[in-house]
């Protein structure tokens, strides 16, 4: 069976391939329009599909939209509810239901050959549950949750995979949304909405939960399987803050309480279902599963002895989760992801070709990863750009700004190349063979979905990835998988005695993560990046602008 995987409806647009329950390519609009989340998740962005990627996606595989078996989209329509009678705010939520169910007839039209007949509606928490409970590697029979805003009717589900088949156990009704209470935070505080709330999770370590009992009021397990979770009053915790003022301790407080609260709400959650399922292992999708610290906190102390996250938990891995649930619902097998890098990538003489036609100087030395090595010990900043694309918000070796682990100020630097806040943190990655004796907390941690503590020993050795709690949100590098990575963090030891480097994603504040070489020129030429490792080649960036002061670029 061949299915492409569509997410339109809210927010992060994507599409998604699986063939015979493989994953041939998944990708997020943003990465071709270059609008951060592909769109804003309002009503009037409910037609807009991920065009580009779907396209993309069919390129990738070779396939014309006539070829197709089967277009999953990831929400049904038939089971919604009018917005007043769910308890929301959302006057213009009628639009987005009216878009979701012409959402077939869209889909042809995008897609010149498709049959609109082929188009099948997925329940949106369905989907998710998908996501992760089918590409978890090794997870069989296994135990699933997903928290998110909200879906069709509902913002959480709590399911089990039995072969190939999901079993939905339980689901929490709107308005009661652990992921719109904390979307109403992050609006609060001055960050942009359904895009920032991981910048409350990282604000939240700088505060204490001082307010945890009286947000206990609006936010709390019902000991059921579900929660209440709405109406909480933030204006009476803390004052607004809009986005050009600074933050105050109370505003870091508050952070903390709410985070503090969500993390004991997962938690009796992730009991009740283990005491439904008895399984050793839980998957986690849906936005709330980008949450780091929350998920290192059910893998410390919840009932579940491993833990898996999809790396595009939130809207955008729907599309994949779409995909593989009709596929096994029509006899295939799916298979586990993997790794992350779905997306596009270029031949080395493609590579060369697009650094020929800007007239950048480049050389191509004997070995990247070396050189990139030499210039992070060097204390320069490197922007390696590398293979496929990943799929989801996090840069995991593929689309990444490199630095020095072992000076303090590589923070501040990073932060302000980027464009961020100085409370953000960055983090680091190192070879999985290494991660045991610096970092504690679930391993391997491929995807940057847990938090670790860094061991005292190793805080004043790589302090531009220690948190302000002494924590960091690790990547683990498979030799294997990544062999390229692993040559670089194998050489920059050598070079420095640490095994680990920084890496955070390749873009700056606002914009989506670089995706093509065109994206990665650009960033280069606007940043102060010392080198671009683009595939086999390497910019210098002293070159670069001594060649366009030449007239020669």
């Amino acid at each position: 069976m061949r299915i492409l995987g569509i997410n339109a409806l809210f927010h992060d647009p994507a599409a998604a391939l699986v063939v015979d329950g493989r994953i041939v390519a998944a990708a997020e609009e943003e990465r071709f329009s270059r609008r951060k989340h592909g769109k804003r998740p309002v009503p009037f962005s409910a037609w807009e599909l991920p065009e580009k990627a779907a396209a993309w996606c069919l390129r990738r595989a070779g396939l014309r939209p006539q070829d197709l078996d089967a277009v999953a989209y990831s929400y049904d329509p038939q089971l919604a509810r009018p917005a007043e009678s769910m308890g929301l705010d959302d006057p213009w939520d009628h639009l987005r239901q009216t878009y979701a169910r012409e959402a077939p007839g869209f889909l042809a039209s995008a897609l010149p050959g498709l049959d609109r007949e082929r188009v099948h509606f997925v329940p949106h928490h369905m989907a998710h549950a998908a996501s992760s409970a089918f590409a978890a590697p090794d997870a069989g029979d296994s135990s699933v949750l997903v928290l998110d805003g909200r879906g069709e009717r509902a913002s959480h589900l709590a399911a089990r995979r039995v072969g190939q088949g999901l079993e939905a156990l339980h689901a929490q009704e709107l308005p009661h949304s652990l992921g719109l209470v904390y979307e109403e935070l992050t609006d609060h505080l001055g960050f942009l909405r359904s895009s920032d709330e991981f910048k409350v999770m990282a604000l939240a370590s700088h505060g204490t939960p001082r307010m945890l009992p009286e947000l206990r009021r609006y936010v709390y397990p019902t000991g059921d399987g579900g929660f209440r979770a709405t109406g909480v009053p933030w204006h009476e915790f803390c004052p607004p803050r809009t986005s050009d003022e600074p933050w105050t301790q109370d505003h870091a407080d508050v952070a903390a309480s709410a985070q503090a609260v969500l993390e004991e709400t997962l938690l009796d959650l992730v009991r009740w279902l283990h005491g439904r399922t008895h399984h050793g292992v839980l998957t986690l999708a849906g936005g709330v599963a980008l949450n780091c610290v929350a998920n290192s906190r059910i893998a410390r102390e919840g009932p579940f002895s491993q833990v898996w996250v999809q790396p595009a938990a939130g809207d955008a891995g729907t599309a994949l989760g779409g995909a593989l649930l009709l596929a096994a619902g029509a006899g295939d097998a799916p298979e586990p992801m993997r790794g992350a890098d779905l997306g596009r990538d270029w031949s080395d003489a493609e590579l060369g070709a697009w650094l020929k036609t800007a007239a950048v100087p480049f050389e191509r030395p004997a070995d990247i990863a070396a050189t990139v090595a030499e210039a992070l010990a060097d204390n320069g900043i490197v922007a390696w750009f590398q293979g496929r694309s990943e799929y989801g918000p996090r840069a995991l070796g593929h689309r990444s700004l490199l630095a020095h682990p072992g000076h303090a100020g590589n923070l501040e630097r990073l932060n302000d190349v980027k464009g961020r806040e100085q409370f953000r943190p960055v983090a680091p990655m190192v070879l999985a063979d290494r991660a045991a004796e610096i970092f504690d907390g679930p391993l391997p941690s491929p995807y940057m979905l847990f938090v670790h503590d860094v061991a005292e020993t190793w805080r004043d050795r790589i302090p531009a990835v220690v948190h302000v709690d002494g924590t960091a949100r690790i990547q683990t590098v498979d030799r294997e998988q990544e062999p390229l990575v692993a040559r670089m963090l194998t050489a920059f030891e050598r070079l420095t005695g640490l095994p680990v480097v920084v890496n955070t994603s390749l873009n700056t504040a606002g914009r989506p993560m670089v995706d093509d070489p065109r994206d990665a020129l650009e960033c280069f030429g606007s940043s102060p990046v010392d080198l671009l490792a683009i595939g086999p080649y390497a910019v210098r960036r002293g070159d670069f602008f001594h060649a366009a002061d030449d007239g020669r670029a």
